[in-house]
């Protein structure tokens, strides 16, 4: 990738999730990144084949450091207790690598407007169904219904933090993700 495209996906990036994909023109993410309008539009066909690559990006690098906390877990438990300490510190502003917390860029950007891109829509989902298949092959022992209610309480807590400022929203979920796995299933 070269050097002009990395700048601008990067500045593209942090200019989209501090203020969001709608507020961030392209003559910001120019002045922004010091590049030249006409180098921006040779690495990106527009502002939504930017946003997409933004997501792509922040995708990546979430991925990667969600993988990195939930690495050689031993028990569901332990799983439990890294997936929320890691939120609580991406909350708290700890994670250099994800930038100052604003949230999920991704539900961020989906809810942004109703008429986005259909690919911008679908990318966002994707990087959902990418967190949820993280964490079901972090899990040492398979609980579907533990995925489930880990990625509920992980967007809620996401949300929490964000919208209410509840930066400790994370650490209440341990206590009910651990009442929830030792639980029965609900009947149906």
């Amino acid at each position: 990738m070269s050097d002009k495209r990395v700048l601008l996906l990067n500045s593209a990036l942090k200019l989209f999730y501090e203020k969001g994909t709608g507020a961030v023109g392209i003559n910001e993410i120019i002045a922004y990144s010091g590049v030249a309008k006409k180098t921006l539009y040779h690495h990106f066909s527009s502002k939504d084949d930017l946003i997409l690559a933004a997501l792509t990006l922040h995708d990546q690098k979430y991925l990667q450091w969600l993988e990195v906390k939930l690495a050689d877990v031993q028990t569901n438990e332990e799983l439990v207790k890294h997936l929320f300490h890691a939120l609580n510190d991406w909350f708290n502003d700890r994670v250099t690598e994800l930038g100052g917390f604003r949230g999920c860029f991704f539900i961020n950007t989906a809810s942004e407007s109703v008429t986005l891109d259909r690919q911008i829509q679908d990318r966002c989902a994707r990087h959902k169904v990418a967190v949820r298949q993280l964490i079901t092959n972090s899990l040492p022992q398979p609980n579907d219904r533990l995925v489930d209610a880990l990625c509920l309480l992980k967007e809620g807590a996401t949300v929490a933090a964000f919208v209410q400022g509840d930066r400790q929203a994370a650490l209440r979920c341990i206590d009910i993700a651990l009442a929830h796995d030792t639980q029965a299933p609900f009947p149906v």
